[in-house]
């Protein structure tokens, strides 16, 4: 299979070529310059000299913040330029794969939102994740869009890497516990497109295969007992473990609003493509086996 991967540098890019390179699949993953995303005809030039026989879109502009000042980047990003590589994979006849996130809902549901929950963004981020959603679906109807939450991994800047940092630097860290959902690791993900990829590849469209699913670890849990769990896991390998206080998201202020409960409902991707939501606490562990080191002996 030749693979096509927007997105090089990304988490979840990286942990594609981890996983497909080993079975024997050809990727190529590419970003800006060699992939612009805000340049239409650079994007149907590279596909066609890649001629991949499946497009994954890992790429996306994602300062959640940052965006409340830059509407028109994330949009050209997250909405308008996913539509032409969609459109580009159409070209070739290619299905397309397209993360997206927990961001499209408000977090006021109450419970785990499910694929047909209407989507009611809170900011910018969100917005143009969820009319990119549309828009890739749009340009090519063999399009299995991704919804997930929290994305962490050894690579990149995420959240496990930002507490092992301040668990060095302070006695205490003060999180957030009011807000709800799963983190994710960007390995489950990649493993979950290669999965997916076989049934994709054969499908017409119109199938189930195609569509909005949603993809997060599991348990549910909170910012707060996530980094319990962080911190609890590290120390076993010999990390710091500084005090852990819960705070509340109003003393923790942000410029964009973030769901207070983004938990997703992942029953539909389990019936259709067979994946399961990963228990992140075991993807946890293998992360901080290559961030920190293996448990120590005692610890085991």
């Amino acid at each position: 299979m030749r693979v096509l991967v927007a997105g090089r540098e990304g988490q979840v890019a990286r942990a594609l070529v981890a996983r497909l390179v080993p079975d024997g699949h050809v990727v190529t993953a590419l970003e800006p310059p060699e992939l612009d995303l805000t340049d239409r005809a650079g994007i149907a030039a590279v596909v066609e000299r890649a001629a991949p026989d499946l497009v994954v879109n890992a790429a996306a502009y994602t300062a959640v913040d940052r965006a409340e000042d830059q509407p028109d980047l994330a949009q050209a990003v997250n909405c308008t330029g996913a539509a032409w590589l969609a459109e580009a994979a159409a070209a070739r006849g290619a299905p397309f794969v397209h993360f997206s996130t927990d961001y499209v809902f408000d977090g006021l549901k109450g419970a785990p939102y499910a694929e047909t929950d209407a989507p009611n963004p809170a900011g910018v981020y969100g917005a143009t994740k969820e009319a990119g959603e549309r828009a890739v679906l749009a340009a090519n109807p063999r399009s299995a869009v991704i919804r997930t939450a929290w994305v962490c991994s050894p690579d990149g800047a995420n959240f496990v890497k930002t507490m092992l940092r301040l668990a060095k630097e302070r006695e205490e860290i003060r999180v957030v516990a009011d807000q709800h959902g799963a983190p994710t690791f960007a390995a489950d993900l990649a493993d979950a497109v290669a999965r997916m990829a076989p049934r994709l590849l054969a499908a017409k469209a119109g199938d189930e295969a195609f569509g909005l699913f949603h993809l997060s670890g599991t348990p549910h849990t909170t910012w707060h007992g996530f980094t319990a769990e962080i911190l609890k896991q590290a120390a076993r390998r010999g990390h710091p473990a500084p005090r852990l206080v819960a705070i509340t998201t109003d003393e923790y202020p942000t410029k964009a609003r973030r769901p207070p409960d983004g938990r997703l409902n992942c029953g539909k991707i389990l019936r259709v493509h067979g994946v399961a939501a990963a228990d992140w606490r075991v993807s946890l562990g293998r992360c901080l086996d290559v961030l920190v080191g293996p448990v120590k002996e005692n610890e085991r």
